[in-house]
């Protein structure tokens, strides 16, 4: 048993290393920033970040106060950034005058909605891996594609390996420029999942993550001659359905789905609603592993694992509201998510953050 003194010792580790909270953030200021997220700047580009920080942070404020809004903001790693320099963790490329395409498979119903369960949480099946940080790369696609492959494989054969996404950056081909450009400048899990269909995704351990710097790096197969982990196919949930989606998540497994996440960055808590739901702009793509509903309120929500790292959120989470009255809006510009060179140029998207839109699963 501990003795007392080293009890004192490790509460005081702990408090030393808590992330500052959004009810403590009335005394925060930009050195309290530097100090807590090892912030350092050449002497020209402190001013201009504290400037940033400094209008992130009375934003924050403004909205904790609102006493109407079910989620809180946070400061985190994010909160000296403009919102231009968080476009590089989105899935986000040039616009241009080239219409986009999206191919899926619907799959069909099967039940009514008074029939849908409300609740799974996929990580108390030890089939869902630690929350992992793409860094500043726009490869948020291959992270949700490995850690759907992670929790699938794992159900299949009861072993959980952490997979690797330097493997799917390095060697997905992108060549009709689907959901970006390739590797950092973005892709989609369909595409991710095809090409570890023809070779197999090894471990994390065998082929590392190196591109949180935002930069790609050239196929290395022999890292990959042994996979840890293979598939025999992919399928797609039928767009924009409510009940599917809720099947699927709770009998198939997670899925990894797109998203807006354009407001996402200073998300700390809460049931999150905040995304433009007229013209939502699928960007992000993530893995959406459980759906809850609040015993007292009634209040439902997806439970949503993000790549931004464990200090992002709720430890690496987010909750989006959930309610079987969708809401639909039309995303203007489907080349940032999912869509391919030569379609439409909207999609017709739903759900918060158009979370039922695009949602996928490997085939073991």
């Amino acid at each position: 048993m501990a003795s007392l003194f080293q009890m004192l010792v490790l509460l005081l580790l702990a408090s030393t290393f808590a992330k500052t909270q959004w009810s403590e953030l009335h005394t925060y200021d930009f050195e309290s920033y530097q100090r807590e997220f090892a912030k350092t700047y050449a002497q020209a580009e402190a001013s201009v970040r504290r400037a940033i920080f400094n209008r992130n942070l009375q934003t924050i404020r403004f909205h904790n106060q609102d006493r109407t809004q079910t989620y809180k903001l946070g400061v985190n790693q994010f909160t000296d950034r403009t919102t231009e320099e968080m476009q590089s963790y989105l899935m986000v490329r040039p616009k241009s005058d080239t219409p986009s395409k999206r191919s899926t498979r619907p799959i069909p119903k099967t039940t009514s909605n008074t029939d849908l369960p409300d609740r799974i949480d996929w990580r108390n099946y030890s089939i869902v891996t630690p929350v992992k940080n793409q860094g500043q790369c726009g490869s948020c696609w291959a992270f949700a594609a490995a850690e759907t492959l992670e929790s699938h494989w794992a159900i299949y054969t009861k072993n959980l390996v952490v997979l690797s996404e330097q493997q799917i950056l390095d060697c997905t081909p992108n060549p009709n420029h689907c959901g970006g450009t390739g590797g950092c400048g973005g892709a989609t899990v369909e595409l991710a999942f095809k090409q570890i269909m023809k070779m197999g995704l090894t471990a994390e351990d065998s082929y590392p993550y190196i591109s949180s710097n935002g930069t790609d790096s050239v196929c290395d197969e022999s890292q990959i001659w042994l996979p840890s982990a293979v598939m025999r196919s992919f399928e797609n949930v039928a767009p924009n359905d409510y009940e599917q989606v809720v099947l699927w998540l709770y009998g198939r497994g997670p899925l990894a789905v797109s998203v807006d996440a354009s407001k996402w960055f200073a998300y700390e808590s809460g049931i999150f609603n905040g995304c433009n739901q007229t013209n939502p702009d699928l960007n992000h793509a993530v893995q959406l592993i459980g759906m809850e509903k609040m015993f007292d309120t009634g209040e439902e929500f997806w439970i949503v694992r993000n790549s931004w790292g464990e200090s992002w959120g709720e430890s690496g989470y987010i909750r989006l509201q959930k309610s079987a009255d969708v809401t639909c809006g039309v995303d203007l510009s489907p080349s940032d998510g999912d869509a391919c060179d030569n379609g439409p140029l909207t999609e017709h998207v739903c759900g918060t953050c158009g979370i039922l839109f695009d949602a996928v699963y490997p085939v073991i």
